[in-house]
């Protein structure tokens, strides 16, 4: 393909997906397929010759969205929203042609100072605490993570190595493993399941606060884990709090458990994955009310904010010390190779 096609073949593709959205609400939502129904539909292998652009897209009607569940169908009302706009999908397709890596300021310094300056136009929207902006001098700031997922990981990840570093410069004698085994992180028994992916991904105890008759999180049930837990010798370094539940939308109260993980000295990670959004409207930020006691705090823009996936937008008050704990990671990756 060529440019002079390109641009031709273009069109072509905007006037569908143009066409798609107008008339997804006459799409049946759900599809009317058995698990396996694609694989006798197309070739068992790559073919050796390319099919026409015509035939693709006659295949895509006639063989994939007879299979796709359409998320933006005005009668889906499944799982949670999922964003989309023209405005976005146009910026997909700049970026996919620019296709910098940015991993560095190096790669690409357009990318990455354009990145920190939106992180910080976000988080003055929700009218997060001035440390969690990259604009103000220290350690904090917001980087865009691939899913809620990702970011509780790597939050995590930062308060496991926190307190491992911790524990080691009071005690060297102590090794990572010694550590490790004793350490145990808390969340709601309302948070998403990648909360508990989290825990099994990074060799730790994750144990779940029975939430209270609003399914909330709440300082009784939290404190009385930790003591329990403590007096059994574990180390509670790390707590999931989170703003909107996706099973119903339940808030754990961070003004209660907020200070408590500060005086625990825990790392606090706070997830608005499903209503952070919300938070932008003066009638809501009350919701947000205590997370000037977070150490990290994530919500997902491509939900609510007409943002194509995948854009899920992180800060933390040690973002430098995040930023260092990957430097050295991939350091070491590249001595071990």
């Amino acid at each position: 393909m060529n440019a002079s096609e390109f641009r031709r073949r273009g069109k072509e593709m905007v006037d569908y997906v143009a066409n798609y959205m107008e008339g997804i609400e006459g799409r049946q939502v759900y599809p009317d397929v058995e698990p396996g129904y694609l694989r006798p539909l197309i070739p068992a292998a790559a073919p050796q010759e390319p099919d026409t652009f015509e035939d693709i897209i006659n295949d895509v009607e006639k063989i994939i969205m007879p299979g796709v569940t359409h998320w933006h169908s005005p009668y889906f009302f499944a799982y949670f929203p999922t964003a989309s706009s023209y405005p976005a999908m146009l910026a997909d397709m700049l970026c996919g042609a620019i296709g910098c890596i940015g991993f560095s300021w190096a790669a690409s310094p357009a990318c990455t100072e354009l990145e920190t300056v939106m992180m910080d136009w976000l988080g003055k929207m929700l009218e997060l605490p001035k440390a969690f902006l990259n604009e103000k001098a220290g350690e904090g700031g917001g980087v865009i993570q691939g899913s809620a997922s990702e970011a509780t990981l790597v939050a995590l990840l930062a308060a496991r190595t926190k307190v491992i570093h911790r524990l080691q410069a009071a005690s060297p004698e102590l090794t990572q493993a010694a550590i490790m085994e004793k350490l145990v992180a808390y969340s709601s028994d309302q948070a998403h399941s990648s909360v508990e992916r989290a825990g099994l991904i990074g060799g730790v105890k994750l144990k779940a606060i029975p939430s209270d008759g609003n399914f909330a999180m709440r300082a009784s049930a939290l404190q009385e884990a930790l003591e329990r837990d403590k007096a059994a010798g574990l180390i509670p370094f790390f707590m999931v709090a989170t703003l909107g539940t996706t099973t119903c939308c339940s808030f754990d109260n961070l003004l209660e458990v907020g200070p408590i993980c500060n005086k625990e000295d825990m790392w606090l990670h706070v997830d608005a994955a499903y209503a952070g959004s919300a938070f932008i409207c003066p009638e809501f930020r009350h919701l947000l009310n205590g997370v000037e006691f977070a150490d990290s705090f994530n919500f997902n823009p491509h939900k609510w904010l007409l943002v194509n996936f995948d854009c899920s937008a992180m800060w933390s008050r040690q973002l430098v010390r995040m930023l260092r704990l990957k430097k050295t990671c991939l350091v070491s990756a590249v001595v071990r190779s």
